[in-house]
């Protein structure tokens, strides 16, 4: 079959690092297409250059067989494309049907027609079996009805090939098997899909074929069932790639003890009600839940980001006075945000200086009131280094780095800070598998070294190989407590969807 896309001896440098070096792929229809590598291998910038968000230094694409030259999305738009991207496009404050038809508004007059957008939206989703409140303000949807908003835009928009980044990053199980459904149902219908991810059981599961990139180059194409998620590992990162093994530790003494910990309902803000736990030092306490669940919040109020409404929190019995940020990190309590965009970095700000943000005042740093350039140079260029941060240059930008480097800026500032207590919120979303096994690496060997870790997770297997005990949060409230030996992903799942525990709620 003839290819519906192709890119040839594709190129693109960015002051002088060759982010995409020689590639070629095509894309024929009616079939999924898994793109793997490491963090800043290039697969999202060579999605970028197919949508026109980018141009390239060298090479050419091709559509049904006519070279074309993408200047901007409206181009790829125009020619059948569609991208939906890592950090969703939506704007909060516009309704779901205003939201779909962005760009591409019916009018009457010259005015918005809301009466044939909502039935556009109402058409649209019905063709996938999807329910939409036309009114609905974006900034209520769930996370899994933004994803599947996003879809239904760019097939408002005619898009014959979709490409998906990290589809799946911050969807619950339960949503994920929606949209591979739904995947499945597209590709049925001729439609090409091209999906870029770091979780291989998703590729080995979906794609027809998977493209391998490393460094900037494509450096295989494989056929479904011609590989194994160990053998497409380490041909992403070039080596083998481990499973991390938690060895049995005794939990050492009562670090953080929440008691009654509540919060109100508001627009946006998940309620919790009645929270308590004891977390150890040397223990790993996780936190399941599907998004939405109160996990966020529980996550922002020890961090001093938001006030409870009740509750008390005591640091190594000692009741800590109302928490904000700064508050926090001197008690020692470092989180690792689960939005690293809009919580973790400062995005038009220099790495060196995210490197070092809420340390700037430390001794080591600073000399009555000003920044110590040498030494702020010593410890960015130190932490980006043990966290195998590849930059051009500690100068640019944090908003420059694909989001699993910006992840790892993230976790070389706050781990690098020696915490007491460590919230770690989606650690590992959006990194590639040898990032992800180096920081499952970091977070026992904090443990074994006594640190205190809530880790609030997504990914069931990741909370049950690196956690000691495992709770449930479900309509914020903490339903149960396992030690996590005793439960599996099944189990875990009943307790999460109301199946068990709910008490009727």
């Amino acid at each position: 079959m003839a290819p519906r896309v192709a890119l040839e001896r594709i190129s693109r440098s960015f002051g002088g690092v060759a982010a995409v070096q020689d590639v070629s792929l095509d894309f024929e229809p009616g079939r999924l297409y898994a793109l793997v590598g490491e963090n800043g291998a290039g697969k999202t910038t060579l999605m970028r250059l197919l949508f026109g968000l980018l141009r390239p230094d060298a090479g050419r694409i091709l559509v049904d067989g006519a070279p074309v030259r993408m200047r901007s999305s409206e181009d790829a738009i125009r020619r059948g494309l569609g991208m939906v991207h890592q950090h969703f496009m939506l704007v909060d404050t516009l309704s779901a049907a205003e939201n779909l038809v962005l760009g591409s508004e019916p009018c009457r007059g010259p005015r918005l027609d809301r009466q044939a957008a909502r039935a556009a939206l109402r058409e649209s989703a019905g063709r996938l079996a999807l329910s939409f409140d036309p009114d609905q303000p974006a900034e209520a949807l769930s996370v899994g009805q933004a994803q599947m908003l996003e879809i239904l835009k760019v097939l408002y928009r005619g898009a014959e090939l979709l490409i998906l980044d990290e589809p799946t990053g911050v969807l619950s199980p339960q949503e994920a098997a929606f949209l591979f459904d739904l995947l499945r149902r597209l590709q049925g219908e001729g439609r090409t899909i091209v999906l870029i991810t770091h979780k291989l059981d998703e590729v080995l599961a979906l794609a027809d074929t998977v493209d391998v990139m490393r460094r900037g180059r494509h450096v295989g194409r494989l056929a479904r069932g011609e590989t194994d998620a160990a053998s497409l590992a380490r041909l992403m990162v070039g080596r083998e790639v481990l499973r991390v093994e938690k060895r049995p530790q005794a939990p050492g003494p009562l670090r953080l003890a929440l008691r009654g910990l509540g919060l109100a309902r508001r627009p946006g803000v998940a309620p919790l009600a009645d929270i308590s736990l004891d977390l150890h030092g040397g223990e790993i306490l996780g936190i399941a839940g599907v998004q939405g669940n109160g996990q966020r919040e529980l996550a922002e109020i020890l961090a001093g980001l938001r006030l409870p409404d009740a509750g008390t929190i005591a640091l190594d019995g000692e009741p800590l006075p109302p928490l904000d940020p700064r508050r926090a990190r001197a008690a020692g309590i470092r989180q690792i945000p689960e939005d690293r965009q809009r919580s973790g970095l400062v995005l038009p700000m220099s790495l060196r200086e995210n490197l070092i943000l809420g340390q700037e005042d430390a001794p080591a740093l600073s000399r009555a009131g000003w920044l110590r350039p040498a030494r702020v140079d010593a410890l960015a260029r130190r932490r980006a280094a043990a966290y195998d941060l590849r930059v051009e240059s500690l100068a640019q930008p944090a908003r420059e780095l694909s989001g699993g480097n910006q992840q790892k800026l993230v976790l070389a500032r706050e781990l690098d800070a020696a915490p007491r207590v460590l919230v770690a919120s989606q650690p590992t979303r959006g990194v590639d598998v040898g990032a992800i096994e180096a920081i499952h690496r970091q977070l026992l060997a904090l443990r074994e070294q006594g640190l205190a870790i809530l880790l609030i997770s997504s990914e069931l297997p990741e909370l049950l190989s690196l956690s000691d005990r495992i709770g449930v949060l479900y309509k914020g409230r903490l339903r149960a407590v396992f030690p996590a030996a005793a439960v599996d992903a099944a189990e875990l799942g009943l307790w999460m969807t109301g199946a068990k525990g709910a008490d009727g709620d």
